[in-house]
């Protein structure tokens, strides 16, 4: 049975090609090659959800950052208020060492009685609903994700709110688009769209938003994933300036114009940090491996993981809770190099422990909070003993928190756009672009995967992070259709046909054969077996054995339409047509595809 044409172009965001009345009966009753379109009306319908979801994600991100605020503000200082308020600033004593064990074991029981799926950062496991699951995360996500990261950031734990912002923001995405008839992709993109919203709505960053979608989520660069994307971030971001103002997530002192010599540093510090982001990968899997080789229920390890934040925090106040004020400082370059020493490795043993065990947090802050520090103090260093270099310690500390993150996700375009963004400091987009590209080739040189994907690649699922242009959709059929072509004519009986198929001459090495009017005009296809099983009057002409619907391409259609033809309508060969006269120039088989695939290897 033929499929319907416009339930495929429904499903495929493509369309059926009208055909000219000159073209003749039997082609009117065709079915043409789909056409695929850039965007059509179901982008147009995905678009305004992704409106509606960048309303919502903006309020989750809201939502959040007030509960995080309600939690710390008990946690730490004994008052109910939704005030922002950062752990540093309280005078607890060694309450600290308590405070985070007992955001850990609620997180773990939260996690085990209500979702395993709330563990870690949120990015990954997006990553797998998206490769394995058709981008259908659990409804209980939504809710279960920021209430588990409100709890754990709340009580110390050393993470941002971006992280389970962009988790809850694809949750509810993902929710939406189980609950709407749409297809897999369109709820791809309306995960990526609600994931892309909590993080435009975080920092106000609704570019380098739209590019961490590009780079981690949807593992496509079509108008029909990005446009509603793109709408999303943008409608998001608005609604942040509209509550919060549209000041820059950091503010920090302008730097000026960046000497040309220094681009030789920042090109240094990128691979640096590039290492860097190599071993932090690692051994945050390497602890992650420690606490799976313990003789406990996983249920107890972020309470296990807790102690280590509170001993962290006890030493140094400022590796509990978000820190994005500590951001700001290492940018302005308001500490002494000691300092920011100290909190550079007191904050990587708080959050790699603490994420290694399981709880619910984010990458994303700690990620720039490390990187700063370390652009910081090769800065301040290079500044000492290459002052002609022209290294500046504040921009490298910029150049440094993207870097890192740069490396470690592999998220390139969107740590250089990110910190520009975050920060509007145009002069730093040069060493920016050098520094996160050093750090990108460096990681990728020595890990197959990154600190994003290396979770789902253990358990087997096969993430790529290239894109290429679809070569098949550059190549037109009548290039590699064959052109002498083995045809009946439709006047023809099924005696004389078969008399002919059982002569030496008769095509032996063919299947199906068009079947043709003596003006070339196709009628339609005929395989070797319907000809040789037919019954009933065998002087009848071919013409009346043909019950299917014709189903062909024109000459200057792509291959990949060919390809998307012979899956919608399961037949392994397709006349060729012009598209002008309607008559036959050829045909093209599946060997046909597969020999115009191999030219691009």
């Amino acid at each position: 049975m033929s499929r319907d044409p416009d339930s495929s172009a429904a499903q495929t965001g493509e369309t059926a090609l009208p055909v000219a009345p000159s073209m003749g009966p039997a082609l009117r009753g065709a079915h043409l090659p789909l056409k695929g379109m850039v965007v059509d009306g179901r982008t147009l319908r995905i678009s305004g959800l992704a409106l509606l979801l960048g309303v919502a994600a903006a309020g989750v991100a809201q939502l959040l950052t007030a509960c995080i605020a309600l939690v710390t503000n008990l946690s730490f200082f004994g008052r109910l208020s939704l005030q922002h308020a950062a752990p540093h600033e309280a005078d607890v004593g060694l309450w600290v060492l308590l405070l985070p064990v007992l955001g850990g074991l609620i997180v773990g029981l939260m996690a085990r009685y209500g979702s395993r799926a709330i563990r870690g950062h949120g990015i990954p496991e997006a990553m797998e609903q998206v490769l394995t699951n058709e981008s259908r995360i659990p409804p209980r996500i939504t809710f279960l994700k920021p209430a588990s990261s409100a709890i754990a950031i709340g009580t110390g734990g050393p993470f941002g709110a971006e992280g389970p912002i962009i988790a809850t923001g694809g949750a509810l995405g993902s929710w939406l688009g189980q609950v709407l008839t749409v297809t897999a992709a369109e709820r791809k993109t309306l995960l990526a769209a609600g994931a892309a919203a909590g993080m435009a709505a975080t920092f106000g960053s609704p570019v380098s938003a739209v590019l961490l979608a590009v780079e981690l989520l949807l593992f496509e660069f079509r108008p029909r994933s990005f446009v509603p994307v793109a709408l999303a971030a943008a409608v998001a971001t608005s609604v942040r300036f509209a509550v919060v103002g549209n000041a820059p997530a950091f503010v920090v002192p302008a730097m000026g114009v960046v000497p040309s010599t220094a681009i030789a540093g920042y090109l240094v510090e990128g691979a640096l940090l590039g290492l860097v982001a190599a071993a932090v990968t690692k051994a945050v899997y390497a602890i992650e491996d420690g606490f799976e080789r313990l003789p406990l229920h996983w249920m107890w390890w972020p309470a296990l993981g807790g102690v280590a934040v509170g001993l962290c925090g006890l030493v140094m106040p400022r590796t509990l809770g978000v820190g994005y004020d500590n951001i700001e400082h290492l940018v302005s370059g308001s500490w002494t190099p000691g300092f920011v020493a100290m909190l550079c490795l007191l904050k990587f043993i708080s959050w790699s422990v603490a994420l290694g065990s399981g709880t619910s947090g984010g990458t994303l802050a700690p990620l720039f909070t490390l990187g700063g520090a370390l652009g910081s103090l090769f800065g301040t260093a290079a500044a000492l003993l290459l002052p002609g270099l022209g290294v500046e310690p504040r921009m490298a500390a910029l150049v440094g928190m993207a870097a890192l993150f740069a490396g470690a996700s592999r998220a390139l375009l969107t740590s250089v756009v990110f910190a520009f963004e975050t920060t509007r400091q145009p002069f730093g987009l040069l060493p920016l672009l050098t520094g996160c590209t050093a750090a990108f080739l460096v990681t990728s040189l020595l890990q197959r995967h990154s600190i994003m994907t290396e979770k789902i690649a253990r358990r087997g699922v096969k993430v790529s992070g290239e894109y290429a242009a679809d070569l098949l959709a550059q190549i037109h059929a009548g290039t590699f259709a064959s052109q002498q072509v083995v045809t009946l004519l439709a006047s023809d009986s099924v005696l004389q046909t078969r008399a002919w198929l059982e002569s030496a001459s008769g095509g032996a090495t063919h299947q199906a054969f068009p079947v043709i009017e003596e003006d070339r005009t196709v009628v339609g296809v005929l395989t070797r077996r319907e000809l040789l099983r037919a019954e009933g009057d065998l002087q009848r002409p071919l013409r009346d054995l043909i019950h299917r619907p014709l189903v062909t391409v024109f000459e200057d259609d792509s291959m990949r339409e060919v390809a998307n033809r012979m899956i919608h309508e399961r037949v392994g060969r397709l006349p060729v047509l012009s598209r002008s006269s309607g008559k036959l120039v050829g045909i093209v088989t599946r060997s046909d595809l597969l020999h115009s695939r191999g030219v691009e290897q």
